[in-house]
């Protein structure tokens, strides 16, 4: 029995793919059969039959496997995957780009695959405690600058405390000093949520209504364990959640169809 018999074809292209992308020069057929027994098992031939279907079915997903001199007499052609080509930049937002992608992830079902990918691009850029808050259906548009939304994703995520002045529904205006916990985009409008230092308590507040901008002025304090912001940020009477029934009378000989979302 050959060595590759007990070999996924899976496994097999995986290590040729790593040797290749590792290697400080590029690799002669001969070299890489020495190195890896997938390919030292077979009669030469054989050998040589199999490593052109494995360099086929790379370079058709993609993978830039080339061919190179492996010295600089340029004696010889080796192979090799350039690492520069082969794995992906690092992925930047711009403030503009963050609230695209956290209102995408936040419309989107918790259970769809655009959901989850969009959630795991966020993660990874400034201000992506954003792809952490949880809501429902969503109503587009939003009356915020992107910049103030962000700047309160960065103070969430680095546990900060910040002040500003804030107006009421009602129109009283005063300062506010908070321990930022999270941000949430509800019912068409963006709201900052943390720890009302004077009145010591959760509250939220809707950024649109900030009459400065956020000032850091120290460290914050972390939220209590299993705290979700978007508990804290009232519902209009248009959302409700999985557990809310509705009754709904329509007039007789009326079809009616109704979709779950």
């Amino acid at each position: 029995m050959s060595v590759d018999e007990g070999m996924e074809p899976l496994e097999r292209l995986l290590n040729l793919v790593g040797l290749l992308l590792e290697t400080e020069h590029p690799m002669t057929f001969e070299e890489i059969r020495r190195t890896l027994p997938a390919y030292g098992g077979d009669n030469l031939d054989s050998a040589k039959r199999k490593f052109e279907r494995d360099k086929d079915i790379l370079r058709e997903y993609g993978v830039p496997l080339e061919m190179a001199a492996t010295d600089v007499w340029d004696v010889e052609q080796g192979y090799t995957i350039p690492k520069g080509r082969y794995y992906l930049p690092e992925i930047a937002f711009t403030p503009e780009e963050i609230t695209a992608l956290f209102v995408a992830a936040q419309s989107a079902s918790e259970e769809t695959v655009v959901a989850r990918g969009v959630r795991k691009l966020l993660y990874g850029a400034e201000g992506g405690v954003l792809a952490g808050a949880e809501s429902g259906p969503l109503v587009a548009g939003s009356d915020t600058r992107s910049a103030r939304v962000v700047a309160a994703a960065d103070a969430a995520s680095a546990r900060r405390r910040v002040r500003f002045g804030y107006r009421t529904s009602q129109g009283a205006v005063s300062d506010r000093v908070v321990d930022v916990y999270g941000v949430v985009f509800r019912g068409g409008h963006w709201y900052l949520v943390g720890h009302d230092q004077e009145r010591d308590a959760v509250r939220a507040f809707r950024l649109s209504r900030c009459t400065t901008e956020l000032e850091d002025v120290g460290e914050g304090t972390a939220p209590p364990p299993g705290f979700r912001a978007i508990d804290h940020v009232e519902a209009g009477p248009w959302l409700l959640s999985a557990e809310d029934r509705a009754l709904v009378a329509t007039a007789p000989g009326t079809v009616v169809l109704m979709e779950s979302t």
